[in-house]
């Protein structure tokens, strides 16, 4: 295929050049009738292409022309036999893969730390999740992925499962070994979905963690936008169908459900081009990404009181590889939080970091980093390590995660079920009716269906006085909870 190509971003700009009349939304009309400020800022060029699924520019929901050239090119670069566009961002893409899968009462073994799309996939299907504990990493504080030896006991106990879920590669960039956990599945012929959000530069660079696809592994739900170059909320839908697990089909008609009619070919046409870019340079762009990081890693490790993760973590089951383009960067030893280290980075050189955690911050090296932005970084963390080293009291690491809550329904049962709304500080032994998790990464504390213990209790209410970004819930400030109402018992 000629990767030079781009049908959709082509066809786009060969209809706006024609300067047709147009009579159909979005109603600015190229512009003419958006906020003048706003359209001095965005630019006529990408109002003009702000279009709807007219017949030159092909149906996202039934491809047959641009678009259908642009995801088959899609699925060459990524090494999938079909690629789906989703702007429906990642979340929709996962939502898909379990949608085509799992039916009501189906079960699904996944990480218990997965994001909250996955989770919303599990209560819209009616699936019942089976959960695997994550690999925990006790000099971090922070979860790696599921393993291969995890995942063999959820086979084992539970050999009716539909599917397993794999997270490749973590938030943080480790990964188990995928493709030992995919010739595990497929022997009990069980398909592998696979939230590959955080993996788009894997699939152009062999010092990269193994890919998906590459794996053998079923579908993946893969940003293109977090790290390919693409626009927010911009992402591709991987398939392999060599094992006869997945239908091409069924899978549209999935996507379909989930997506706008109102596609925006903004988003599309950001899709095509950044294919290009990987599919002709991706090689060279994350090796620049690679070098970038390696270097900061070094200069990072070079100064108190902080330390880069590298591959000196890799060795364990569930640290079969790491993504170096990803920057743990553990801040404990200098006496403050990972909270407190993304704030002052914010208010003292205007820097925004990915997330942080009790313990760490989250850097991405990417395509669209050159020397000057780590040089900025190094200087900001080599301040930040003179103001703290030895000021404050490091401090001792524990990891107060509670274990996996006991999972009284399913997440859709509690989800549409009867509620009340109690005090949250009075809710231990009640079964939560809502999400509370932490964005970023999205990762859920407490699900639908699951009993509230006193350790999640405090375990939350500790974090969010520190500045943990706990959200879910309808109340925003966790004062009061939804829970299942409980009935009383007839004598």
């Amino acid at each position: 295929m000629n990767h030079s190509n781009t049908p959709l971003f082509t066809a786009l700009k060969n209809h706006a050049a024609s300067n047709p009349v147009q009579f159909h939304i979005p109603g600015h009309k190229k512009g003419r009738g958006a906020d003048e400020e706003f359209r001095q800022f965005i630019g006529d060029n990408a109002l003009s292409i702000d279009l709807i699924n007219i017949a030159p520019l092909d149906d996202l929901h039934q491809p047959t022309g641009v678009i259908e050239e642009a995801q088959a090119l899609a699925a060459d670069a990524f090494g999938a036999d079909y690629t789906y566009f989703s702007v429906q961002g990642t979340s929709g893409a996962i939502m898909t893969m379990i949608l085509s899968i799992c039916s009501p009462g189906d079960k699904i073994i996944v990480p218990r730390n997965v994001h909250k799309s996955i989770m919303s996939a599990i209560i819209f299907s009616g699936a019942k999740p089976v959960f695997v504990s994550p690999a925990r990493d006790e000099n971090l504080g922070i979860d790696h992925g599921i393993t291969t030896t995890s995942v063999r006991r959820a086979l084992d106990r539970h050999p009716d499962a539909k599917a397993v879920l794999v997270i490749n590669p973590t938030y943080y960039g480790l990964c188990a070994d995928l493709k030992e956990i995919v010739e595990l599945a497929h022997s009990r012929h069980v398909p592998v979905l696979v939230d590959e959000a955080h993996g788009v530069l894997i699939h152009f660079h062999e010092d990269l963690p193994m890919s998906a696809m590459e794996a053998g592994a079923d579908m993946a739900a893969t940003s293109v936008h977090k790290l390919g170059g693409s626009m927010t909320q911009s992402s591709v839908l991987n398939l392999n169908i060599k094992n006869g697990f997945v239908n091409p089909q069924r899978v549209q008609t999935i996507i379909s459900m989930l997506t706008t009619t109102s596609t925006s070919y903004i988003l599309l046409a950001s899709l095509d081009t950044s294919r290009r870019n990987l599919a002709l340079h991706g090689h060279d762009i994350a090796q620049t990404a690679i070098d970038l990081a390696q270097y900061a890693r070094e200069e990072i490790n070079k100064m108190d009181g902080l330390y880069c993760v590298g591959k000196e973590i890799l060795g364990g089951e569930a640290t079969h590889n790491i993504d170096p383009t990803k920057l743990t960067i553990h801040v404990r030893h200098l006496g403050i939080t990972g909270y407190d280290t993304e704030n002052w980075l914010r208010e003292h050189y205007n820097l925004e970091v990915e997330m942080s955690d009790m313990y760490n911050i989250l850097c991405l090296v990417t395509p669209g980093d050159k020397e000057d932005t780590i040089g900025i970084l190094l200087k900001a963390l080599r301040e930040l390590s003179d103001t703290f080293f030895l000021v404050n009291q490091a401090h001792e690491l524990i990891v107060k995660i509670p274990e996996i809550p006991q999972l009284s329904l399913t997440p859709r049962e509690a989800f549409y079920g009867d509620t009340e709304v109690v005090p949250f500080k009075e809710s231990a032994g009640r079964i939560i009716a809502e999400f509370i998790y932490v964005y970023p990464p999205g990762i859920p504390i407490l699900l639908p269906g699951e009993v509230i213990s006193q350790d999640n209790i405090d375990y939350i209410i500790d974090h969010v006085e520190v500045g943990l970004p706990v959200k879910g819930p309808e109340d925003r400030y966790i004062h009061n909870i939804k829970v299942i109402v409980e009935t009383d018992a007839i004598f």
